[in-house]
């Protein structure tokens, strides 16, 4: 089950919670103050092989390499 991470619309507080994929957000109540107004924020993770800007770092492309200089 993925971990979702939501915020409230009332309270501004931001929570996670570990939910199925296809449960329905209507459900969803705020941990702080109990509204059902949130949103689902979009998520990103992060990686060993990121720089500081986010973006990956190193060899970890998609496309073989050539072997060309």
């Amino acid at each position: 089950m993925p971990i979702y991470e939501y915020q409230c619309k009332d309270c501004n507080a931001r929570f996670d919670l570990l939910r199925p994929m296809r449960a329905s957000d209507d459900d969803v109540k705020c941990e702080k103050c109990g509204s059902s107004e949130v949103s689902k924020l979009l998520s990103t993770f992060a990686s060993s092989s990121t720089s500081s800007l986010g973006f990956a770092t190193g060899g970890g492309g998609c496309s073989p390499s050539s072997g060309f200089s």
